[in-house]
């Protein structure tokens, strides 16, 4: 609780103080996260966990106005404002993460599907989150205007997180020199996918790849290196090639700030009874590392898919959520993000995040292992 308390005082109470105040804003947003750790993915949900939890919340939340009903839980988190909870929620994550050299961190965006509203022509809500490799847990997020998109929410999600010394990888929609520049500022690096959004870009390096002998491109790319794994009928070899002199780059490649190297990942996988498929993508990062580095970075930028977007979906079912109303949908996608990192953090049980979220919601020795989490 001291821990709520101290990372999300700046939070202001949306109600107005004239009405609806007969429930403590802390109890509300405590159970809120208990609430989500233990399987609730809804309003309605919350509110029926915490009633059936009422003697234990009893022994440590004051609880003045007994149990909230759903309708106050969604009142009060269509009212608060999400820029906030997302500022508290990146100065708790800080708190908790350790920074460590090298960390991967994945940026990419996922859309709130069902937030959208036709009767106020509201579009679906996008948000856009910061995943570190080595914590395994949700950095910060950021929610884009509804007439913008991650190109101009990711610069200001950047300032608001500790980054220095570390890798950032985003897809190619975030392949933009502003973008690069204000991975520089924030004394991070950035390994960038190419593709047809940087037109010359992505033309020279694919020039460069393509037209040159063996001799030249060895000279070239001098740098490689080489992964397999197999597993359930599906064999996948992975190679990388890097190049640190970009003299013979045919483009302008003076306004990416500190560009380095042009890295090239190409994937081969071979399915039982299929014809092998290979894909390659193309990179450039401000970073001079070993191909092994790169090889191992570009496959972990997909954790923010698999252990972070993926989860939110099957495991807390984010995208059938129907919250549309003011800012109910992006407060309650922290909610999800803070359960999660907790549900990260906690490493005794061996099981995947539902069979957590289950025993926490059982178990209430347990659950105060997760909420454990909440501090240092």
């Amino acid at each position: 609780m001291s821990t709520i308390e101290t990372h999300f005082s700046s939070l202001q109470d949306p109600r107005m103080t004239t009405k609806n105040t007969r429930h403590n804003f802390i109890d509300i947003l405590f159970i809120a996260i208990c609430g989500a750790i233990c399987g609730a993915n809804h309003w309605t949900g919350i509110s029926a966990y915490a009633r059936a939890k009422e003697e234990w919340l009893k022994t440590f939340l004051e609880l003045p106005g007994g149990i909230p009903s759903h309708d106050t839980f969604n009142d009060v988190f269509i009212k608060l404002d999400a820029d906030q909870f997302e500022r508290c929620f990146i100065s708790w994550v800080s708190s908790i993460t350790e920074l460590i050299e090298d960390d991967v961190i994945s940026i990419d965006g996922k859309t709130l599907r069902r937030s959208h509203d036709h009767t106020d022509s509201k579009k679906s809500i996008h948000m856009v989150s910061a995943w570190s490799t080595s914590n395994a847990l949700v950095l910060g997020q950021l929610t884009t205007e509804e007439k913008s998109n991650e190109i101009t929410a990711i610069p200001e999600l950047l300032d608001r997180l500790v980054i220095e010394n570390c890798l950032i990888t985003i897809d190619a929609m975030g392949c933009q020199k502003k973008i690069a520049a204000k991975i520089i500022e924030r004394k991070a690096d950035y390994l960038l996918a190419v593709k047809d959004n940087q037109p010359s870009l992505h033309s020279a390096i694919k020039k460069m790849l393509h037209e040159s002998d063996d001799e030249e491109f060895n000279l070239q790319f001098s740098k490689w290196s080489e992964s397999s794994n197999q597993g359930h009928g599906r064999e996948e070899t992975r190679r990388c090639w890097v190049c640190s002199d970009l003299d013979k780059l045919e483009c302008d490649i003076t306004e990416w700030e500190k560009i380095q190297t042009v890295v090239v990942v190409e994937s081969e996988r071979k399915i039982k009874g299929q014809d092998a498929t290979l894909e390659q993508r193309l990179y450039i990062s401000s970073a001079k590392k070993s191909a092994e580095y790169f090889l191992d970075a570009s496959r972990n930028h997909w954790h923010i898919e698999n252990k972070l977007h993926w989860i939110l979906d099957v495991s807390f079912r984010e995208d059938e959520s129907r919250l549309r109303k003011g800012d109910g949908a992006e407060n309650f996608s922290v909610i999800r993000r803070i359960a999660l990192n907790l549900l990260k953090k906690e490493k005794t049980e061996k099981t995947g995040i539902e069979t957590k979220r289950l025993r926490a919601g059982w178990d209430n020795a347990y659950l105060k292992t997760v909420l454990s989490g909440l501090t240092i």
